[in-house]
Order: C-alpha cells, then sequence, then structure tokens
C-alpha cells in the first residue's frame, strides 16, 4: 500500500515520498549528481536562485550560505541534516496527518488542498520536473509528465487514509483515466445540470471533446455562475500547462465546458 500522510515518524511514508524528504548525506562544494541537483531545486524553491545543474560550485556554495544566513543555521556552505530539513520543511508539513476527528471525505480534500496551495508547490529545473512534481507523481517527472490528476489523485489519496476508507475511485495521473472511471462508478456528472449538484470537495475536469479531457483540479467553493478551485499544472492564464498550484476562479459555463466528479 502507498502511504502519503505520516503521524509518527517518515519512515511512515512510501519509498518514493521518503526519496525527497529523508536527509542521506552531506553534499557540499566538488560534489556531483542527483543530490546536489536536488538541493539547487530547494534553492531555487526558496528564492535563492542557482542554476540546476547537479554541480556543487562557488555558485551552489554560495546559495547554500545565502539560504542558511536567512534561515539562521551555521553558515557552512555545506547541505548539512539541519540544513536539508529546512528545505524540504514545506514538503515535511503537507505530509502531516491533519485530520483530528472524522469528517467528510470532501472536506479532507479540501483541507488537504489549502495545505498544499499554502506551501506554493510549483515546477522547477525544467517543465514538469522537481520535487513537488516527482512527490505528485510517484517519483516521474519530465516534459511528458503533466501533473494536474496527479496532484488530485495525491491528495485524495491523503484524505482517504487519515480518514481511514478506501479510495472512491482509484486515481490516475491521467485526467482521462480520471473522467473514465467516474463515469464507470456513476459519479461523473456531464450537462447543463451538473453546476446545480456539485458541492465544495468535487473535482472539475475541463473537456476537450467527448472521452477526452485535458485538465482537473479541486472545486473549494460555489457561487451562482462560478467557482473557485485549487488546481496543480495551471497558471495565472488558467492553463492546462502551467507551472504551479494555484487558487482560481472559473465559470460553470461556456468554453472550454466542464464537467464534474462528485464524491
Amino acid at each position: 500500500m502507498m502511504v502519503h500522510v505520516f503521524d509518527g515518524e517518515l519512515a511512515e511514508l512510501s519509498p518514493w515520498i521518503r526519496g525527497e524528504v529523508e536527509f542521506a548525506a552531506p553534499v557540499s562544494q566538488g560534489a556531483l549528481g542527483k543530490p546536489v541537483r536536488r538541493a539547487q531545486e530547494w534553492l531555487n524553491l526558496h528564492g535563492t536562485g542557482v542554476v540546476v545543474d547537479g554541480a556543487f560550485g562557488p555558485a551552489t556554495r554560495r546559495a547554500v550560505t545565502e539560504f542558511q544566513s536567512r534561515s539562521g543555521l551555521e553558515q557552512t556552505g555545506e547541505v548539512d541534516e539541519a540544513t536539508f530539513g529546512q528545505f524540504v520543511a514545506p514538503m515535511v508539513d503537507v505530509l502531516r496527518q491533519r485530520l483530528t476527528a472524522s469528517v467528510p471525505l470532501a472536506d479532507a480534500l479540501v483541507e488537504y488542498a489549502r495545505a498544499h496551495l499554502a506551501a506554493r508547490p510549483r515546477e522547477v529545473g525544467g517543465p514538469n520536473t522537481g520535487p513537488w512534481v516527482r512527490l505528485y507523481m510517484n517519483g516521474r517527472q519530465g516534459e511528458a509528465f503533466a501533473w494536474c490528476a496527479g496532484f488530485v489523485t495525491f491528495l485524495l489519496e491523503q484524505a482517504a487514509q487519515s480518514l481511514e476508507m478506501d479510495m472512491p475511485l482509484p486515481g490516475s495521473v491521467s485526467t482521462d483515466a480520471l473522467a473514465l472511471q467516474a463515469e464507470h462508478a456513476g459519479v461523473l456528472l456531464t450537462g447543463d445540470g451538473a453546476a446545480r449538484k456539485i458541492t465544495p470537495g468535487c473535482l472539475f475536469l475541463i473537456r476537450c471533446v467527448d472521452s477526452d479531457w485535458n485538465h482537473t483540479g479541486i472545486v473549494t467553493a460555489i457561487y451562482d455562475e462560478s467557482f473557485s478551485t485549487i488546481e496543480g499544472n495551471t497558471n495565472d492564464a488558467g492553463q492546462r500547462e502551467g507551472v504551479e498550484v494555484c487558487a482560481r476562479t472559473r465559470a460553470f459555463h461556456g468554453n472550454p465546458p466542464k464537467d464534474f466528479i462528485h464524491f
């Protein structure tokens, strides 16, 4: 079983998640490879810009020192355990068990979505690349791996596991697969009447043509002619191939058409 939340130790989590948040060994000037690239990704995510090239040179050392200074850490220029812990703190926070009482699945999903939004996940190091993309995509990354459905599925797994209940759908990193799973389960809402039936915690799907959807996210609030969302792999323009997790407001009607998954 894949585990997406922890209540005690990071060791409770699935291996690909632990690989993102567990400290392995110090990294210092002269080092090469994946540990260096991971440090450079986090430096960028924390606003200390450096080229993500997997080579720990003077520029990376200087960026580490600046980050340590801002974080109140000893300025060693080396990525030690304390520095790495500060790097990954936003990700560790969203992986913690957040629920202290039984709530509806939809409410739990919205709560996790808001926690992830507050952590400001975004790509770094290339299209559909970086620690947050790997988290949502079971360790995968790269231009071919659009991650909006992976984001939704990861949060749905967190909500279901927190409530100790089964997933309402198998989940997928494919938006089309999510829609077809919902259709098979009888929870896909389409057509003009769909907007009247949804509640916060539903998923929205943007449909290109019949049986082809290209973007998804979580509905967080509903108004007369619009709804608020939290969605991954989008941007300020609301496009499906963006770079971050955003909160948006979308209209119920118009193009492109929208369908919904109601749990």
